[in-house]
């Protein structure tokens, strides 16, 4: 039965309800979204269905660093032509694909899934920072990058990560401040980005 308080049939306002849930998303945008699906055709919207549906049946994490993956590895992982001997390690997997958008770095990644923030109650142990000492001491990693955000979590978790390589004898790098304090690294502009990545200093 139809809520009497809502101006939309049932399942219009269903969907207006799940894409206002989306981050950036007002109740107007969502409605409009909704409309589109309305007036589109019955393919286009399946497709659309279709495309989510595989998204969470056929993406996990790789097993190696942490990226997503459609198997077991993910592709850069896979990819013979990286360099081995740099490792950058970054919050989230959405900081690879805007790392990789620059073309400026050739290497390889470990994603830690997070950042240290003990207010949040995010510890080390919280996150894949164990995963990440286990490959630098099985791997021969000559430079190990640091690209969390420059935050104040994510510099202190860079402090914290930098502690621990030091004692290791690895050059440990950090991205230059290409790359606007507070600014998250998927949202900051290629050209800065790549700036940022060129100008990386020894810390």
């Amino acid at each position: 039965m139809a809520d009497i308080d809502s101006p939309y049939p049932d399942s219009l306002g269903k969907l207006v309800e799940v894409f206002a849930r989306l981050p950036g998303v007002g109740k107007r945008s969502a409605e409009r979204m909704a409309f589109y699906f309305l007036k589109c055709g019955k393919e286009e919207a399946m497709d659309f269905a279709f495309a989510i549906r595989d998204l969470r049946k056929n993406l996990r994490s790789c097993t190696i660093c942490f990226n997503l993956a459609e198997g077991e590895i993910c592709a850069i992982c896979s990819n013979p032509a990286r360099d081995d001997s740099q490792l950058c390690v970054v919050e989230m997997p959405r900081d690879v694909i805007a790392i990789e958008k620059t073309g400026s770095y050739r290497g390889l990644y470990h994603v830690i899934l997070g950042r240290i923030s003990p207010i949040e109650g995010i510890e080390p142990d919280d996150l894949k920072i164990k995963e990440l000492f286990i490959r630098i001491e099985n791997g021969d990693f000559e430079e190990i990058i640091i690209a969390t955000n420059p935050t104040a979590e994510g510099d202190a978790t860079a402090s914290y990560l930098a502690d621990k390589i030091h004692p290791l004898n690895i050059k440990v790098s950090r991205l230059a401040r290409g790359i606007s304090a507070g600014t998250e690294i998927e949202f900051a502009g290629l050209a800065n980005l790549q700036s940022a990545f060129l100008g990386r200093s020894k810390i």
